[in-house]
């Protein structure tokens, strides 16, 4: 059987064996080859280059719009909270292709590959395979998993050259988005489809990885533009430290389109994608459950989502937006259950503005059904549910004098498990002098239930050695944050944010003493005292630097009744600093050379070694539509694991990638 086919590769005989994977990747050269012919009619000496499209300065990156903060447009100097935007220009010339590695350039995540295509993302700690207190958006649709309130990483992929920006906030978010922000926001961005005009191709690959994109745009009537893309992704197996092949290999395709119009007082959006994928289970060999010993197999994963939006601009500045969306997932993890997922979602929101004030408030329903085939070995009881969830939420920032602006907001929300949550937040935000604000949040969030919290059996069948966890309620947090931003000159930007969190009802896992079987529930309460911090320095017009730094300390403690003597050992999962530096820089006006240092420091639980590793980039546009670029990664050290047992981990090697694009942009 073809390789491809399998999602089982070899990777030491894979490097640039297109030959080995054809049958998957020739629709995208196909398509590829049809939109360079049709592209090839653009003039290049019409079109604008890359960088004049892309790059900005400090006073600009200050000036940038985001909405995740507000949920309506602010200035990035304005937003009293810890965000940091990724830009497109970051992006290109990070190399990144794939969001998570996308999402390493933010030095308020922290990021660890757990095999080919498995990723662990969080904000301020709570490091686990699951990672279920961060958000994650994609153009305003959440694709976190009911399952188990985090998000598959695996199959969670977009067009880079087509994001405009992916908004980071470290710390809770729940009142604007709801329960399971707790400890951050992640929102990516794409560009309209009217800023994606003509076609884009792009293809890579190297010795651990693959990649094709083809994208094409154009205009539907005098107010319309649209675009269509289709991508192809292949990976290779990764080994551990010993050796040992694990059999996590994949491939993806993808495919989308979306379509824009924009009026005098009205603009709407859709778009939708469907993707169908293999990837290979991290785990080496066979499980044992209960004396039953099955092999892992390659996990089938496919889905199809499509998203509406129509926003409406009304007199005096406000404006109100409905969107909706639709998301189908199946994911089949033989030999232990196979899922079946669907979604939808619908919101309205206003924002309005009257003497000093801006009011935000809207609503959101949500409608899942999730429909569970198990196996012999684990199950969700039972196996069919479905699931609602409600809210409503209000917002207002009052400008109590020029220099200062107090925040106040809540949100209710209702879920099937715990019934009403209340997540009010409270902000502070003062302006001492231009370029400069200061400020201080108060918030109350809760992650709530999951299904693996509280449906998850095993094994399949009475009598069961874990019986689900009926009694597990929401984790709480707390926190209190106070940062200062600022731009001192017009070279020099920089961030820093202190925080106290406290948290309630952490999961941990019970033998109830009146059975023989274990149960989860909630009896773990903790803290977290924590820095983030970065900044920019504009050295020359062609070279900029950037560096950031986190530290926390997290403290656990069981409440009276637990009997789980392992639950405190989470927080030797986090680790307590990291570090990042990255340096961008016009060697000529067609050729770049990027640099990005990192650094983690050691995990006990289970033990990792802390770890510093480099990137390195180098681009070249021998002509204003052509990029070239080689990028080395994880060059300095033999190679390092990120996380999970070291008997079973990916160990996380130098490796190369070679990439070029087309771009030919429509006028």
């Amino acid at each position: 059987m073809d390789p491809c086919q399998r999602g089982t590769h070899h990777a030491g005989s894979r490097a640039f064996d297109l030959a080995s994977c054809k049958a998957g990747r020739l629709p995208i050269f196909l398509g590829a080859l049809l939109l360079f012919t049709v592209a090839g009619r653009a003039r290049a000496a019409d079109l604008p280059s890359t960088r004049e499209l892309s790059e900005l300065s400090l006073e600009q990156l200050a000036n940038l719009e985001i909405t995740s903060v507000s949920k309506r447009p602010q200035r990035l100097a304005d937003a009293p909270a810890s965000v940091f935007v990724i830009t497109a220009d970051d992006i290109r010339r990070a190399g990144a292709t794939t969001l998570p590695e996308a999402l390493r350039l933010a030095p308020n995540l922290q990021v660890s590959q757990v095999s080919a295509t498995g990723y662990d993302i969080r904000a301020r700690g709570f490091n686990n395979t699951s990672a279920n207190k961060l958000l994650v958006l994609i153009d305003g649709r959440s694709v976190y998993s009911p399952l188990f309130s985090g998000v598959f990483w695996d199959v969670q992929d977009v067009v880079l050259e087509d994001v405009d920006r992916i908004e980071v906030i470290s710390g809770p978010g729940g009142t604007l988005w709801g329960v399971n922000a707790v400890n951050g926001v992640i929102n990516v961005v794409t560009r309209s489809a009217a800023d994606t005009q003509g076609a884009l191709i792009a293809a890579g690959g190297g010795n651990r990885e693959f990649h094709d994109v083809a994208r094409y745009g154009g205009s539907l009537g005098a107010n319309g533009r649209y675009r269509v893309y289709g991508t192809y992704s292949d990976l290779a197996h990764t080994s551990t430290a010993s050796g040992g092949q694990i059999e996590d290999g994949a491939y993806k395709s993808q495919a989308g389109f979306r379509a824009d119009w924009k009026g005098a007082t009205h603009e709407a959006m859709i778009q939708g994608n469907a993707y169908h994928g293999l990837i290979g289970q991290p785990e080496p060999g066979s499980i044992s459950i209960s004396g039953l010993s099955l092999a892992l197999e390659p996990i089938p994963v496919s889905g199809v989502n499509a998203t509406a939006r129509w926003t409406r601009r009304l007199e005096g500045g406000s404006e109100w937006t409905l969107q909706a969306y639709l998301d189908r997932t199946e994911r089949t993890v033989r030999p232990t259950f196979a899922d079946k997922q669907d979604i939808a979602d619908v919101q309205f929101q206003h924002a309005l503005h009257w003497s000093s004030h801006s009011l935000v408030w809207g609503g959101e329903y949500r409608y899942g059904e999730d429909r569970v085939t198990n196996g012999e070995v684990f199950a969700f009881l039972p196996a069919k549910v479905d699931q609602r969830w409600g809210s409503v939420f209000a917002q207002d920032e009052a400008t109590l004098r020029p220099d200062l602006r107090l925040i106040v907001g809540a949100r209710v929300e209702h879920n099937d498990y715990t019934g009403s949550e209340f997540l009010p937040n409270a902000r502070l935000a003062w302006k001492p002098g231009p370029g400069h604000l200061l400020w201080t949040a108060a918030s109350r969030t809760v992650r709530a239930p999951s299904r693996l919290d509280r449906d998850a059996f095993v094994p399949a069948q009475p009598p069961f050695l874990l019986a689900g966890g009926p009694d597990v309620k929401s984790e709480v947090a707390r926190v209190y944050e106070i940062g200062y931003r600022g731009q001192p000159w017009d070279s020099v930007s920089y961030s820093i944010t202190g925080y106290h969190s406290d948290f309630d009802h952490l999961h941990t896992q019970e033998i109830d003493p009146s059975r023989t079987f274990l149960v989860f529930s909630g009896k773990m309460e903790g803290s977290s005292d924590g820095v983030e911090m970065w900044a920019s320095w504009q050295v020359a017009r062609a070279w900029r630097l950037m560096a950031g730094y986190t530290a926390q300390h997290e403290t656990f403690r069981l409440e009276p009744g637990s009997n789980d003597a392992t639950a405190v050992a989470t927080e030797g999962r986090d680790p307590a600093y990291t570090w990042l530096a990255r340096s961008s820089m016009n060697l000529t006006p067609g050729c770049d050379l990027d640099l990005t240092v990192r650094g983690v420091s050691q995990l006990s639980d289970p033990a990792v070694a802390g770890y510093a590793t480099a990137d390195v980039r180098i681009g070249w546009r021998p002509s204003r539509n052509v990029e070239l670029s080689v990028v080395g990664r994880n060059l300095v050290g033999g190679g390092h694991g990120e996380f999970t047992s070291e008997t079973t981990r990916t160990e996380i090697g130098r490796s190369y990638y070679v990439g070029v694009r087309w771009d030919f942009a429509g006028r």
